[in-house]
């Protein structure tokens, strides 16, 4: 649903009362909805998933002396959040990312800092004002928040005691929001043509809630303690030996809606229960306990809520049990539908499918006899009222064009009647189903019409069909007083839910990052939380930024190798190198390395020491901007403005070709005092240019070093080689590049000449001046931090499913887990006493259930696995991608449930060894295989050859 300016569909509600059938109803407007508070009624008896919008929220934007403040109203949630002391950058970020439902500027934006009236006209309020004139928006004045509350409470027709939660976690000492810039030029904002920076940080099957906590957080980095958490809540995800859940994620906005109206239906509750008891699965587990706990502050800043561990695992617990003891679960089957040997399955199936199953059988005991009694009579009455009709027919039925009769189901009309043609007989005489015939009347829909020629009723049905709809009707009627009643209770327990919820969420969101920053062979940097002061001397090695094998975001290892580059960063950069040279990208990879490393989040490099910054801020190339009358160079002098009023000793600066849209010679100028500028702030940075006019002004600097992007002369022929040296590059290779574009070569001569006409001496001079430095050594490769499995002792014991049920499927996977330990072990220890090895190897079996998978540290280890299919064969295999196997055999009908069970092995040469010993030995032990051809498709599995096993040492 889509909703434009200020039109808003109306609510209409029909008046409650005793009227007539056929009198005009009466109606009333209840409401509005939209798009923050969309309309809920009656889903409580879906019986269906629920397609739910996400809330908008209302935005109101103010002017402090702190800088620019944004507030923020959900009224589906009923809280609101104020974020104060943003640039106006960092503002116009918030704006471009937040779908919001209506937006307030308060009075005090109305005049800008050089004192007029027009907004924007000058400096600061420019962007600003281009980005909310060409939208919808109301001015408001008074205290900004309460002001937007009252503004929200009259767009939502909500009553003045509506009370809302204040959901503010402070700002203090976190990193400022991202500027739209920096955000649209690392694609953290997807933007065309940029290499977008979320879709490499997630596998591609990861959507929905996880990105948009990931883009979050991104967009607005967290402390320096927060970080420190998701950082070490990433570590121990990618050290896990367990199955991981799968995290059940559910909008924080539908769970707060849904049960605030008391229109969750059972599905809901299912995943509601889904979603705790993932959080009870994660307590019960040792490893996953101590993910757990270091969630709870990540998740208390995107939530506002403070909870504490005990509290979450305690009320989990009882709205699990609760929802437990009144919802049907998945699976559960306590209740079938009513069956007839005379009456259409269709009929049944119509009537109780809606409301059957949703609730335990013993809270509807009584509506569930009264219905089944009414059935059976409905049966029994149509047996006697139709079958002898139906008898008559087929004994005197002719070859062709005789009587027809049947009992059928008029989906319709919700009714089960007879329909024939020509079956009532000329002449009585006493005939079978004589009586019956006589009893027959034309059905009749709701309104008394006659429904047609050929559809008959008895009044003995009709009474036993209304007796039926009536039992149906009170049990249905019963089930949602229930399931309404649930919402109710689980409304008390909204802040644990929602909290849960949100934990869930971010817990999906960075095994995934996990598991794709470990395909990717990407490190976690160190994190260096340091406060510069005047006694610090700008060198400082504690706060320099140094990052070793440094690649592009973008690339991605399993496609070949990129140029690495180390940077060791104490000061300010002032970077020079030939087009084409990787000066852009060296900036987009800092810059990404950086913001992911503040952030939490692995890095592509070999290793890394970031700083906790308080501001990271890039720009690239910048465009003329019509609308407002600015060139572009006038569109980058406002962004190097808003760069350098936010600029402190703890910023990361990125500035690439500056000055690059203006006369060469006051544009050098203009980036030389920019840079004494940058210099003097003390900040860390890079500054690129071809501007080599620069290093012939007087500039004072004392902290910023020249480095270039190397080339090398091959053949003749000046060729980037893309990597960071020590220096200054005088050469553009800006013919060369033009040539490559396809700039004719006549073009290209020509400008040669001219070059040499006018800069001829310039150029002998620079290169007498100085050298070129070309370093073109090998790097070495990122050697893995992780050694080979280490072989132990073989545990005691079989490992417990964590739900702690003792049904067959856990008694087959406990029997299968042994059979498969005997076998495997007892081949490893021939194998490793030949190779004498002292220390015993280790089979060590790890269940991953129905809703789980496996975790990130299987991703690139040979493994060896069992699949439990719910025809109680198994099906053996092996593979270095887990995960991926996992995925695809849940993927195929009848397996969305399975469980597996696997191990990890030191090398895919004993992998398929063990799988083939596997699948030819565990028939022996009175296990049936799905796949026990592949066995005899190996060269190998009853002997095993030394040589080809890697052995751990």
């Amino acid at each position: 649903m889509f909703f434009h300016g200020k039109e808003r569909p109306c609510i209409v509600e029909e008046v409650q009362g005793p009227t007539q059938a056929r009198s005009r109803k009466g109606r009333f407007i209840s409401g509005h909805a939209h798009p923050g508070s969309p309309y809920v009624f009656g889903l409580v008896g879906v019986d269906h998933d629920l397609d739910f919008p996400e809330p908008m929220p209302v935005v109101g934007i103010s002017r402090s002396a702190r800088g620019y403040c944004i507030n923020l109203v959900l009224e589906t949630m009923k809280t609101y959040s104020s974020e104060d002391g943003l640039t106006e950058e960092a503002l116009v970020t918030k704006l471009r990312t937040c779908r919001y439902h209506h937006l307030f500027l308060h009075t005090s934006l109305r005049n800008n800092s050089s004192g007029t009236c027009r907004w924007g006209e000058f400096g600061e309020g420019g962007l600003l004002w281009g980005e909310c004139s060409g939208r919808q928006f109301e001015w408001f004045e008074g205290n900004p928040v309460n002001e937007l509350l009252l503004k929200v409470k009259e767009l939502y027709g909500l009553d003045d005691d509506v009370a809302f939660r204040n959901v503010t976690v402070s700002s203090e000492n976190r990193p400022q929001p991202l500027t739209l810039g920096t955000a649209t030029q690392i694609g953290a904002i997807p933007t065309e043509g940029i290499p977008c920076l979320l879709k490499v940080l997630l596998p591609s099957n990861c959507t929905g809630l996880p990105v948009l906590y990931i883009r979050d957080l991104l967009l607005n980095p967290p402390a320096y303690e927060i970080a420190s958490k998701i950082q070490a809540t990433c570590k121990l995800m990618s050290n896990v030996t367990c199955s991981i859940p799968e995290f059940t994620c559910v909008s924080s906005a539908k769970l707060v809606k849904l049960l605030e109206q008391r229109e969750a239906n059972h599905i809901e509750f299912c995943r509601i229960k889904n979603l705790l008891d993932d959080i009870l699965h994660m307590n019960k587990n040792s490893e996953l306990k101590e993910i757990l706990k270091l969630l709870m502050d990540p998740t208390w800043v995107a939530t506002g809520l403070k909870i504490d561990f005990e509290t979450l695992v305690t009320e989990c617990e009882w709205a699990s049990g609760r929802i437990g003891e009144m919802i049907s679960l998945d699976g559960e089957s306590d209740q079938k539908i009513s069956s007839s040997s005379v009456i259409p399955s269709d009929f049944f199936e119509d009537m109780e499918s809606s409301w059957k199953g949703r609730v335990k059988r013993i809270h509807i005991e009584e509506e569930l006899a009264q219905l089944q009694s009414a059935a059976e009579a409905l049966s029994s009455t149509v047996t006697e009222d139709f079958l002898p009709i139906i008898s008559r027919i087929k004994a005197t039925t002719a070859p062709f064009g005789g009587p027809k009769g049947e009992i059928l189901y008029a989906r319709e009309h919700e009714a089960v009647w007879f329909k024939g043609k020509r079956f009532a007989p000329s002449v009585w005489a006493g005939t079978p189903g004589e009586e019956q015939i006589k009893q027959l009347k034309p059905a009749a829909d709701s309104r008394g019409r006659k429904v047609g020629e050929e559809w008959f009723t008895t009044m003995k049905v009709e009474d036993a069909l209304m007796r039926y709809h009536e039992a149906g009707a009170k049990a249905k009627v019963k089930v949602l007083e229930l399931l309404r009643g649930l919402s109710f209770e689980m409304q008390y327990k909204i802040n644990v839910l929602v909290f849960a919820s949100m934990l869930l969420v971010i817990a999906k969101a960075l095994f995934a990052h996990v598991s794709e920053g470990r395909r990717r062979k990407w490190v976690f940097p160190t994190l260096a939380k340091s406060h510069r002061s005047k006694d610090v001397k700008p060198l400082d090695e504690a706060y320099g930024m140094e990052i070793i094998g440094l690649s592009p975001y973008w690339f991605d290892v399993a496609e070949g190798s990129a140029v690495h580059n180390t940077v060791a960063m104490q000061s300010l950069f002032l970077l020079t190198g030939p087009n084409g040279g990787g000066k852009s990208s060296l900036l987009r990879s800092i810059c990404a390395a950086a913001l992911l490393g503040i952030c939490g989040f692995m890095v592509p490099a070999e290793s890394a020491l970031i700083p906790q910054y308080d501001s990271i801020m890039l720009h690239m190339k910048s465009y003329d901007s019509p609308a407002d009358g600015k060139s572009s160079f006038q569109v980058e002098m406002s962004e190097i403005r808003s760069i350098i009023s936010a600029t402190t000793k703890r910023s990361l600066v990125l500035i690439d070709e500056i000055c690059r849209g203006t006369e060469t010679a006051k544009g050098t100028c203009i980036a030389g005092s920019i840079i004494e500028t940058l210099d003097k702030i003390g900040c860390l940075g890079v500054v690129s240019t071809h501007l080599h006019g620069i290093f012939t002004l007087p500039l004072n600097t004392k902290n910023t070093v020249y480095k270039a992007m190397g080339t090398v002369s091959v053949d003749g022929k000046t060729k980037p080689t893309l990597k960071l040296i020590d220096g200054i590059c005088r050469e553009s290779l800006a013919f060369e590049t033009a040539k490559k574009e396809g700039i004719s070569e006549s073009i290209i001569q020509r400008a040669e000449s001219l070059y040499l006409s006018a800069y001829g001496k310039e150029v002998v001079s620079a290169k007498n001046d100085s050298e070129l430095v070309d370093v073109c050594s090998n790097m070495s490769t990122n050697g893995s931090d992780e050694s080979h499995l280490q072989l132990r002792r073989i545990r005691e014991g079989v490992a417990h499913n964590w739900t702690g049920s003792t049904n067959q499927t856990e008694f087959l996977q406990k029997e299968v887990e042994s059979a498969v330990t005997v076998i495997c072990q007892k081949k490893l220890i021939e194998l490793y006493k030949k190779k004498n090895i002292s220390e015993l190897a280790e089979v060590h079996c790890v269940l991953i259930g129905a809703r789980e998978r496996p975790p990130p540290s299987t991703i690139g280890a040979s493994s060896v696995y069992v699949m439990l299919r719910p025809d109680k064969k198994l099906y053996v295999g092996e593979t270095d991608d887990l995960e991926g196997r996992v995925s695809a055999h849940r993927s195929k009908e009848g397996l969305q449930n399975v469980s597996f069970l696997y191990f990890i092995v030191p090398g895919k040469s004993l992998a398929c060894q063990l799988e083939t010993l596997l699948i030819n030995q565990l028939p022996n032990q009175g296990f049936r295989l799905a796949n026990v051809a592949d066995g005899k498709h190996r060269n190998f599995g009853t002997s095993i050859s030394i040589e080809s096993v890697p052995v751990c040492s």
